[in-house]
């Protein structure tokens, strides 16, 4: 079957309006919706010019994100009654509006906190729309919302999902306000891309959604044709972009080749455009080097709209779909008097003409460079329709730290029948990293360097990883309690640009693939419980090349006033812990290394099947008992009483008959503990047998059958690991 991707619906609220018709409107009439802040009070200065949206409705306790992805949502809903069958949502503030608030009003009741993480925007939007299948949440940086376009993008090609809602979406915060401004790239005059006196960004808000369905061609409501999306990484720096926009050059270069496309055949480039000097400069470098003097038209709108974040990606899809259906080329907002050295010649006012092709681009923080295209469905030149298989991984190296140690130490208090959860120690997270890189990194990205070099000296190969996948719950906890902590402590007056650049999800990842200079995509996941699932889902979508290898880490640290704060399981245990493992990992059928994958995932809010879904996915009662020997079931302390009713369910249906070990009971409760326990399962497996473990005396032999790494509760994850 050739399966193309079609564009059925689309929803955004932004500074220039709610809905389509106002911000095409807007648009049309070049228009910007610039503003000083009013959202907040700023202490000690006047407030900066910001993308603000105007009359959003306000819902006690519940986060503006959550409020703007909702209306999203809601619009790009509108025109159908197919529920998606899954979500996949680029963000990065999450629940901070609130969770700012509420710390500095000194309140610390962990139920007020609840929509702080990133994942409970996907998942309230679940709720709303009746989505019962995967719900994935990508945190990228500023290309979130493209990365997420590209998963839901390939699970459309793969047959995964027939129908997905996909986006991104980001509210105004102190911590991304104050935190650009610490880093000097925020322009108090309002951004002006590509202007020769651009002095920097202007922070802005939004949500834009996208329902997208697979078919062979276009149906008749569809508004645009999702060709391809392009995915690298600078592996640069944490915060600046390649000087020589390569990095940017590949990404566009992806999407092209995704699209099936020519460079002939662009009409328009909607640019990231910052108004960043060395943001506009190094995209300039990437179009001048693809392109040549060949350029279509092209133009930045983060003059009208501001920077969204997260939303910025899918905001410029947004901008690519009215493009295309109205003939229209917006204008690059906010630039007087284009810069020389860029000679890129933006589109000064909004021009007519035809527009069957758009590129999009989006690049963030880490390097993440995201370039996206966008084609007419009744015109479109691509004649590139694909259909992609997902194949097993090979694990060829791996390595886990827990409140034991390192793998050495754990494997041994295991065999030893000794407890393993707690905090590590951080010298078992430092001992292979250097001492300049220790005195500039914080705990998690220690942690998850130290996981990446060890699962891929384990490995023993000497070539690198071309590609990063991570898992995360709550992200880098220590540079955000470090950030507010400094800002509220100063009156507002003073915050570090270090602990900003490091408090983004993504900020480990991009540490990784800077270690190894892995160009390839960079995509962390933050579902909570069950981020590392979502993240070995995310790269059995994404690095399908026989050739190349990568690297899949899942890690989450504790912080002794947030931890129990943001995690109801945390708060609930009787010991702190943290931790998480990493796999080298090589897609496809090699004869080398445990096979490794994704089998099952899906949301279970009203969604009293999730189980008996499971269990056909994996074959069945007949196949469970012949593949596994054992099932490792993950249960987080807040949802064990859902969780155990689930166990027994599949339990009794199946008749399994095997060790079933409840494993957070010996990694303890964090969010990233699955990785933990499918480290441990692939060793199992390899050695052919359990150990005597807490609450099973005897050593039980899995007689050359794999293991079944389960998770359960809010969500219900099957994932295989077999010899």
């Amino acid at each position: 079957m050739n399966v193309r991707v079609f564009i059925i619906g689309m929803g955004i609220i932004s500074p220039l309006g709610a809905g389509y018709s106002e911000t095409f409107a807007a648009l049309k009439k070049g228009r910007t919706g610039i503003t000083p802040l009013s959202l907040f009070p700023t202490s000690h200065q006047e407030p900066l010019p910001v993308g603000e949206i105007g009359d959003v409705p306000h819902h006690e306790h519940l986060p503006r994100t959550h409020v703007l992805a909702k209306i999203a949502a809601q619009e790009a809903m509108r025109r159908t009654k197919e529920k998606p069958d899954a979500i996949v949502m680029g963000v990065i503030t999450g629940g901070m509006p609130v969770t700012e608030e509420l710390l500095m009003r000194g309140i610390y009741d962990p139920q007020r906190y609840k929509n702080h993480s990133t994942g409970s925007v996907t998942e309230y939007v679940a709720r709303e729309v009746g989505c019962t299948g995967p719900v994935l949440t990508v945190s990228t940086a500023c290309s979130s919302g493209t990365v997420a376009m590209k998963i839901a993008l390939e699970m459309l090609r793969s047959g995964q999902s027939k129908c997905v809602l996909a986006g991104g979406v980001d509210a105004l915060c102190r911590l991304t306000y104050y935190g650009f401004h610490a880093l000097q790239l925020v322009d108090p005059a309002g951004a002006r891309p590509l202007d020769q006196n651009r002095r920097g960004m202007t922070v802005a808000e939004g949500a834009a959604m996208f329902l997208l369905v697979a078919g062979e061609k276009p149906p008749d409501h569809a508004m645009a044709e999702l060709l391809g999306v392009g995915l690298t990484c600078d592996a640069y720096h944490p915060a600046a972009p390649q000087p020589d926009g390569l990095g940017a050059c590949l990404a566009m270069q992806n999407a092209l080749s995704d699209a099936g496309v020519a460079l002939s055949d662009i009409d328009y480039i909607n640019l990231h455009g910052t108004g960043t000097i060395d943001n506009d400069l190094a995209e300039a470098k990437a179009l001048h080097a693809l392109f040549g003097v060949n350029l279509p038209f092209l133009s930045s709108t983060k003059g009208a709209f501001g920077h969204a974040l997260a939303a910025a990606g899918a905001i410029g899809s947004a901008i690519s779909v009215m493009s295309i259906a109205h003939h229209l080329i917006p204008a690059n907002s906010g630039c007087e008097v284009p810069d020389p050295e860029l000679n890129l010649h933006p589109v000064m006012v909004p021009l007519k003409a035809e527009v069957k092709t758009v590129l999009s681009n989006a690049f963030g923080f880490g390097g993440n460079n995201a370039a996206l295209v966008m084609g007419d469905p009744e015109k479109s030149s691509s004649r590139r329709n694909v259909h992609r298989e997902v194949t097993p991984f090979r694990i060829l190296g791996s390595a886990c730290l827990t409140g034991a140690g390192d793998t050495e130490t754990t494997l041994a208090c295991l065999y030893e029948n000794k407890q393993i959860k707690g905090l590590m120690n951080p010298d078992a997270m430092t001992m292979h990293l250097p001492p300049r890189v220790v005195r500039r990194l914080k705990r998690l990205s220690r942690m998850v360097l130290s996981l990446a070099l060890s699962a891929h000296k384990n490995s023993g190969t000497s070539d690198s990883p071309a590609s990063v996948f991570f898992g995360t719950g709550w992200g880098p906890l220590s540079e955000v309690y470090d950030f507010l902590k400094k800002l509220f402590e100063s009156d507002e007056q003073f915050s570090s640009p270090t602990d900003f650049v490091g408090s983004v999800h993504n900020a480990a990842a991009s540490q990784v693939a800077i270690w190894f200079k892995a160009k390839g995509p960079n995509v962390t996941m933050t579902g909570e419980d069950y981020s590392f699932e979502q993240a070995l889902m995310s790269a059995s979508l994404l690095a399908r090349d026989p050739d190349e290898c990568c690297l899949l880490i899942a890690a989450d640290e504790y912080h002794t006033v947030l931890s129990g704060l943001f995690d109801r399981s945390v708060a609930l245990s009787d010991l702190p812990a943290d931790g998480g493992a990493a796999f080298y990992l090589k897609p496809g059928g090699s004869d080398h290394g445990l096979r490794f994958s994704p089998v099952f995932l899906e949301y279970t809010h009203n969604n009293p099947h999730a189980v008996r879904s499971m269990m056909n996915s994996l074959g069945g009662k007949v196949r469970i008992g012949e593949r596994f020997g054992a099932v490792f079931a993950g249960i987080p302390e807040a949802h064990r009483e859902k969780g155990h009713q689930q166990l027994d369910d599949f339990l009794s249906v199946t008749g399994f008959r095997g060790p079933v070990i409840d494993y957070r009971r010996w990694t303890g409760e964090f969010a990233a503990a699955s990785a933990v326990a499918a480290f441990l399962a692939a060793h199992f497996v390899k050695e052919g047998d359990l150990p005597s473990l807490h609450g099973h005396s005897s050593i039980s032999p899995l007689d050359g059958k794999g293991i079944l790494l389960m998770g359960l509760g809010e969500f219900v994850t099957a994932v295989e690991v077999l010899p």
